[in-house]
């Protein structure tokens, strides 16, 4: 693999993990929102904070799929053949959950509102499943019938909850109802617990018929390693200061499962074409500094409580 190859694989995997972390506040915040929202207004707030913070996270996603589609295009053959019935389902998921964000302040009505928070918190859930179940799928080559698929997906899904309680207990703080920011933020705690028991399950199924077998052993290490490493921030998590330190330990979680797939799974790898290789890159070397600078500004931004209405809620 040369200087080329490695600078576009690990472009991608950056985008990848870029993705799951931005993603996973707008998502898991979108998971919880019947039990950190109990009101209209509560809910409103949750709305609020997840927009506009949502379109940001997409052009991860998008960008992702561009580099792929440009770079790597035996690996998203690949992934479309193995995986195509769970993209269409995030695909589904994905458009339902923006739906209900952009459509939710159009009507003013309780039952309208009522509706597009169903498809918020629908699509949301939708959406982090499918993400599990599109990491089960590349760590075992597509989809198999072994304990390590199901597990899987309950992993990534409840780092998607713990990453989006990390977000609710900062963004949804106001100067006269903090009672949804006090109860993402004891929620880190409960949600750190199950997704290290998810987590040790999914480890501990991977050695059985079906579950994951890396090409070599530095791609096991490389899997071992970042398991070890999911585990003891899940640990740290779950303690007593894991409120305090879930708006680093969960970023960190949710960006794991990322890694281990750029790092261990087997995916097809062809050598890039120089000519396309000079193409993309041509194209992305102005615009990937830009996107990083934005990212960073606005999601800095975002970070801040949302407390005034929005053009989504």
């Amino acid at each position: 693999m040369d200087s080329m190859d490695i600078l576009s694989s690990a472009l991608l995997a950056l985008l990848v993990v870029g993705y799951l972390v931005l993603a996973g506040s707008d998502v898991g915040l979108g998971m919880l929102m019947p039990h950190v929202a109990r009101g209209p207004d509560q809910r409103r707030r949750v709305v609020s904070a997840i927009a506009p913070y949502f379109l940001a996270s997409e052009v991860w996603l998008v960008s992702t799929v561009g580099v792929l589609a440009g770079l790597f295009p035996a690996l998203e053959h690949h992934a479309v053949a193995a995986l195509w019935p769970v993209l269409v389902a995030l695909l589904v998921g994905w458009l339902v959950r923006d739906a209900g964000l952009w459509l939710r302040a159009r009507v003013d009505g309780d039952r309208w509102h009522l509706a597009c928070d169903g498809a918020i918190v629908a699509g949301s859930w939708t959406l982090a499943a499918a993400w599990g179940l599109v990491v089960a799928g590349l760590l075992t080559d597509g989809l198999t019938m072994s304990p390590f698929t199901p597990l899987c997906t309950i992993a990534v899904t409840s780092l998607f909850a713990l990453r989006g309680a990390a977000f609710g207990a900062e963004r949804l703080v106001g100067p006269a109802d903090s009672e949804s920011a006090d109860v993402a933020a004891r929620d880190t705690r409960t949600l750190a617990r199950i997704a290290l028991g998810a987590v040790a399950l999914t480890a501990a199924s991977a050695p059985l018929p079906g579950g994951p077998a890396p090409d070599d052993g530095t791609a096991l290490a490389a899997a071992v390693a970042l398991t070890a490493v999911l585990l003891a921030v899940l640990v740290a998590t779950s303690g007593l200061a894991g409120p305090m330190l879930s708006r680093h330990t969960s970023a960190l979680a949710i960006a794991v499962p990322g890694l281990v797939v750029a790092l261990a799974a087997r995916l097809p790898a062809e050598p890039i074409p120089s000519t396309v290789a000079v193409f993309v890159w041509a194209f992305l070397v102005p615009v990937v500094p830009v996107m990083f600078v934005g990212q960073v500004w606005l999601y800095r931004m975002t970070r801040r409580p949302a407390v005034t209405p929005t053009f989504f809620a």
